[in-house]
C-alpha cells in the first residue's frame, strides 16, 4: 500500500484503537481460553504490531478485503501466541515433582528420603514444650487425621516403607502421597508448635 492509503487504518485506530480491540475480543472468544487483564494487554499489543504488518503487507489487488486478511492475520498471531504459552507451561511442568512422590525404580522411597535434613518435626516439638503439654499437642494433631492417616502414621513409626503401607491399607502410592501431604500440611503441624 501506499502513503495515500494511509485511511485504511484510521477507523482502526480511532477511539483508543476501539475497533482493534473489538475484533481482537471476537477472536478471543472463538478460542474458549480464559484471559486475564495482563494477557488481553499482551495480545493488544501483538494485534498492535499485527495491525501495521498487515498493512505493510496487504496488496488491493488479493482476493480479500483489508479487514478480511487482518482478522486471519490477527487469528494466526493469536493462536501462535496461546500455543508459545501453553508449551512454556508444559515444559515447566515438566520439572514439578513432588517430594512425596514414589520412586519409579523397584526402590521403596520417595524424593524426600534422599533430602539431607536433620530437621524432625515431632523432635523439635519436643525439645520446645513440656513432656505433658507435647502429649496434648500430638492427641490433637492425631486427632485431625483420618483413620486412613493414623493407620499410616502407625505403619511408618513401625518402619514400613511406602509400599509395604500401600499393601497393607490396600491404597495406591498416590492415595498415600496425597495423605501425607495432608499430614504434613502446616495447618495440621502447626498444633505441634
Amino acid at each position: 500500500m501506499t502513503g495515500a492509503d494511509l485511511a485504511v487504518l484510521q477507523p482502526y485506530c480511532e477511539n483508543d484503537m476501539r475497533l482493534l480491540k473489538k475484533i481482537s475480543k471476537s477472536i478471543f472468544s472463538k478460542f474458549n481460553e480464559p484471559l486475564a487483564k495482563a494477557d488481553y494487554d499482551d495480545f493488544y499489543s501483538i494485534a498492535n504490531l499485527t495491525l501495521w504488518q498487515v498493512y505493510n503487507s496487504y496488496d488491493p489487488d488479493m482476493d480479500i478485503s483489508f479487514e478480511g486478511f487482518l482478522y486471519s492475520c490477527l487469528r494466526k498471531k493469536f493462536k501462535t501466541e496461546l500455543t508459545r504459552r501453553h508449551r512454556q507451561k508444559r515444559i515447566l511442568n515438566q520439572f514439578a515433582v513432588s517430594l512425596d512422590g514414589i520412586n519409579d525404580n523397584e526402590e521403596e522411597c520417595s524424593l524426600l528420603d534422599f533430602l539431607s535434613s536433620d530437621f524432625d518435626t515431632f523432635e523439635e516439638a519436643t525439645k520446645r514444650q513440656g513432656n505433658e503439654q507435647y502429649q496434648d499437642k500430638v492427641q490433637r494433631y492425631i486427632s485431625r487425621l483420618s483413620n486412613e492417616q493414623v493407620n499410616i502414621l502407625n505403619l511408618l513409626m513401625d518402619g514400613y516403607k511406602v509400599k509395604g503401607i500401600c499393601r497393607i491399607l490396600e491404597i495406591s502410592e498416590k492415595r498415600y502421597a496425597d495423605n501425607m501431604q495432608t499430614m504434613r500440611s502446616y495447618e495440621n503441624v502447626k498444633i505441634l508448635f
